[in-house]
């Protein structure tokens, strides 16, 4: 049924077509998406959060938030000034010291990793990339897009890191800088790397290191709840989040936070350039900013997005929410555990991890899978009605759960 619906779009999208109807061709879309919207229960964007105000308001023009986002070029429409307070926001939730931060609100997490690895790799250019095999896929991509060496590491079967394994990798190459990449929130399950962990692997490496971490889901629901932090004991150097997931912004969008270490050379020179803890640097005399981040121009609206979101909801309203999520997922636990589908979710996660449902479910309700296991995420806007529905279906299929392979549980959450 997607399949032929996507055809006829691409059709009646197609420009070469002598007549095309705009307004119809728009509507399709918006069809496509609500006849989805009930089922989509794998992916992890909220739903909950209304941007249409903003979008009203500020939708109809260009909002370029170019280069340095401590910079304000004259006679542009921007947004720097949200995008400013939601960079500090961010930080504050994070614990992140005032005079030791600096960052962007990114296209994403992909963004976010790569600016904060870029970072990293410029500060120590002979280090090796250590990230876990249940990280996400933008890492080894970005591992190679700056050219350093990159090592996969073992995850357990629950998705979190072997640290035994990162040591023991890190031991064989004993004469490099490591950076290593910490997860908050894996895609399949949901699992957060222990920080204090790859700490202590960190602390006996004479080389030193880097500790960036990706927090593209589970950061700001962490933060919130003060289990993730970067003050000046965690040794976090950087962290991404991303704002279309826990924020539901209707567009891909996230901040990066990098630390700004005065005895860090390659930071200094950027501080300089207008730029904290960036990697870029330079002024450029048309656009009357320094280029500090990655993509230079940069989406204006999301930011402005990201702020109403933030200033509509304050952290209260964030904390409930992300409260609620929890408690739906932790009844999706128990409803799929009594119809005899064994699931499981991490603490504090909004990811109950399931055996694979057959074919004729997984046509219905847009999971993620991966070999014999799947996953629903609760974020905030999904419903016990969903989740009864999705309980329904899985019992009516007359198939029996597949056995899951071995796998350590995590401790249960409510």
């Amino acid at each position: 049924m997607t399949h032929r619906h996507t055809a006829d779009l691409a059709v009646v999208a197609d420009l070469n077509r002598v007549r095309i109807d705009v307004p119809a061709v728009l509507q399709r879309l918006v069809d496509q998406a609500d006849r989805g919207a009930h089922t989509s229960i794998g992916f992890p964007g909220a739903v909950d959060l209304d941007h249409s105000a903003v979008l009203a308001r500020l939708g109809r023009r260009l909002w370029n938030n170019i280069g340095d986002p401590a910079t304000d070029p004259g006679g542009v429409a921007h947004t720097k000034a949200l995008e400013r307070a939601v960079v500090a926001w961010v930080a504050d939730t994070l614990a992140m010291p005032a005079d030791d931060r600096w960052g962007y609100v990114t296209s994403g997490g992909t963004e976010g990793n790569l600016a904060a690895l870029h970072a990293a790799h410029r500060r120590h250019p002979r280090a090796v990339v250590y990230h876990s095999t249940a990280a996400h896929y933008s890492i080894g991509k970005i591992v190679g897009i700056i050219g350093a060496p990159g090592v996969a590491v073992h995850a357990r079967p629950d998705g979190e890191m072997d640290y035994a394994h990162l040591a023991a990798q890190i031991r064989r190459r004993r004469t490099r800088p490591a950076i290593v990449v910490a997860t908050a929130g894996t895609t399949m399950t949901e699992a957060v790397d222990d920080i204090a962990e790859i700490g202590r692997v960190l602390a006996t490496h004479a080389p030193g290191g880097y500790l960036h971490v990706d927090a593209a889901l589970s950061g700001i629901p962490l933060a919130l709840d003060g289990r993730l932090r970067l003050d000046p004991t965690s040794g976090i150097d950087s962290i991404a989040v991303s704002g279309h997931k826990f924020f539901g912004v209707p567009m891909p969008c996230g901040v990066v936070l990098i630390r700004a270490r005065e005895n860090d050379g390659a930071a200094g020179s950027a501080r300089e350039n207008g730029g904290g803890g960036s990697t870029h640097g330079g002024h450029i005399a048309y656009t009357g900013t320094p280029d500090t981040t990655i993509s230079g121009s940069r989406c204006g609206l999301a930011a402005a997005l990201l702020w109403h979101a933030i200033a509509t909801h304050g952290r209260e309203g964030h904390r409930w929410r992300a409260a609620e999520a929890r408690r739906l997922a932790a009844y999706a636990v128990d409803r799929l555990t009594a119809a005899g589908w064994p699931a499981w979710r991490h603490p504090h996660a909004f990811t109950v991890v399931f055996p694979t449902p057959p074919a004729p479910v997984r046509e219905k309700w847009l999971l993620a899978t991966d070999g014999d296991l799947s996953h629903l995420i609760c974020m905030p806007g999904v419903t016990r009605g969903q989740i009864d529905a999705f309980v329904t279906d899985l019992t009516a299929s007359r198939s029996a759960p597949p056995i899951p392979r071995p796998r350590a549980r995590p401790t249960p959450a409510s």
